[in-house]
């Protein structure tokens, strides 16, 4: 049976499909664990600009663990970060502090391999965020975004615990990635806006900021 991805894939016997099953999910555990110990470093070291002011990651979304990595992140990039509930830097003047926004985050399973009683076999995990981030002063540095991501995983019907653990690992990475994604980006435009003889605080801006924008698809075959 072909699936959304142009492969094809045949019923497997109870016991192969548990085996692949099983295979899958070591191999998610053995990466999660590689990422968890080496902090997730990025491909090349993440360092921004000094002039970059105190930065605060904002996000419409309650206890976000995106929000977390993403101060960590800045942290080891030598940024200084102000969490939401500390005051800010200075003289306390919101004019301070530049704002990373995450404006959504959204997860989706899209089936895309069924067995032979039309139950999903294989789903793809889909993490889409929008972000933008604004100067001290409220203009835009970087223009509002979104960054999909997506990976895959095997779902037995009669293995529903080990289906969840796989996923909940798989979103973990998920969230590692789209951080650093996020940060490179930033990196990229304040590091383009350094070269140009501009300021990151706003001063002596007269560029068009629409041209440092974009939509990225990363990960899996994303939609």
């Amino acid at each position: 049976m072909r699936n959304d991805a142009g492969r094809f894939l045949l019923p497997l016997p109870a016991g192969s499909a548990r085996l692949a099953s099983m295979t899958r999910y070591l191999i998610a555990l053995f990466l999660a664990a590689g990422l968890a110990g080496c902090g997730f470093h990025l491909r090349n070291k993440l360092t921004l600009p000094d002039d970059v002011p105190a930065v605060k990651v904002e996000s419409s979304v309650r206890y976000s663990e995106l929000v977390k990595l993403l101060n960590r992140g800045l942290r080891t990039s030598g940024a200084v970060v102000v969490e939401a509930d500390e005051a800010l830097p200075g003289d306390g003047a919101a004019t301070d502090v530049a704002r990373l926004k995450i404006r959504s985050e959204r997860w989706g399973d899209l089936p895309i391999a069924i067995d032979a009683r039309g139950r999903a076999q294989e789903y793809s995990l889909r993490y889409a965020v929008i972000f933008t981030f604004l100067r001290p002063d409220g203009s835009v540095l970087v223009p509002e975004q979104a960054i999909e991501m997506s990976r895959d995983y095997v779902s037995q019907p009669t293995d529903a615990t080990g289906t969840t653990t796989e996923r909940e690992i798989l979103a973990d990475e998920l969230r590692r990635e789209m951080s650093a994604s996020i940060l490179r980006r930033i990196d990229s435009v304040a590091r383009a806006e350094v070269q140009q003889g501009r300021s990151l605080d706003g001063a002596g801006t007269d560029a068009d900021d629409d041209d440092a924008g974009g939509n990225d698809v990363d990960g899996n075959d994303a939609d």
